[in-house]
């Protein structure tokens, strides 16, 4: 239990040997009166095996989906055990368990809270045209800039829009969803790329559900190194043009 809550914290992990035990026993440390469910997303290393040594359930996907359908099975598993709360947590380190009460509070008010890199920053008016970070209680070590950058605040301003609110990071794989919103999910569930973040915002937006956003802090990868390049970030820009539209369009 967290504020009275049973909890239920999902993390997808593909190929995270280098950092799933870790990140589990940081978890069970923390959070102990949460459950912990790893959606072992048809890795070929010793992710789901770390996994379960570390304390997590383990929920085995035959091969890799991505991080939509390993979340999706997530969701079903919250909604067939009756929890109160689905936290979404990356398994590569970068999201901070401490803020996972803050994200449990804000749902007495939201369908879906968004942990924010960029809120505070943001609220503050001092985010750097070619540098974005978002900061509570420490400095973030999430830095993004660029193409990437520049989709980031356009679909921020677009679904900020749509959902009645103001939304700074819409690509934030650092949610919390109620009762109402896991049963949502738990039915239906994209799995393309940025269809988890982008996409799910629209969707739920589209059918009431009150969004809010928190501010947390970034850290950087307990194991391995993000691969940014322009060309890349080029590509991440395209693509977010790309979900967006069909996010839009599709009924």
């Amino acid at each position: 239990m967290i504020n009275n809550k049973r909890v239920l914290i999902v993390t997808p992990a593909w190929n995270e040997a280098g950092a799933i035990y870790q990140v589990i026993r940081e978890l069970r440390g923390e959070l102990p009166g949460a459950d912990v469910l790893v959606v072992d997303d048809g890795s070929s290393d010793d992710t789901a095996r770390l996994a379960h040594a570390a304390g997590a359930a383990v929920a085995h996907l035959p091969y890799n989906l991505g991080v939509g359908g390993a979340m999706r099975l997530g969701y079903r598993y919250g909604r067939d055990h009756d929890f109160d709360v689905v936290i979404q947590l990356d398994a590569d380190g970068q999201h901070d368990p401490r803020y996972i009460p803050k994200l449990v509070d804000a749902i007495d008010d939201a369908d879906l809270v968004i942990g924010s890199r960029f809120a505070e920053s943001d609220q503050r008016g001092s985010a750097a045209e070619s540098d974005q970070r978002g900061s509570v209680g420490g400095e973030s070590e999430y830095r993004v800039r660029g193409p990437r950058l520049w989709a980031m605040r356009l679909l921020a301003a677009v679904i900020s829009l749509i959902a009645h609110t103001r939304l700074t990071d819409t690509t934030s794989g650092f949610r919390a969803a109620n009762r109402r919103t896991i049963e949502l999910f738990a039915g239906w569930y994209p799995v393309e790329y940025l269809g988890d973040t982008v996409e799910t915002l629209v969707y739920a937006a589209r059918r009431g559900f009150r969004i809010r956003q928190v501010p947390v802090a970034m850290r950087a990868r307990i194991a391995g190194a993000p691969s940014h390049s322009p060309i890349k970030s080029m590509v991440y820009l395209g693509r977010a043009f790309a979900i967006l539209l069909l996010a839009l369009i599709r009924r």
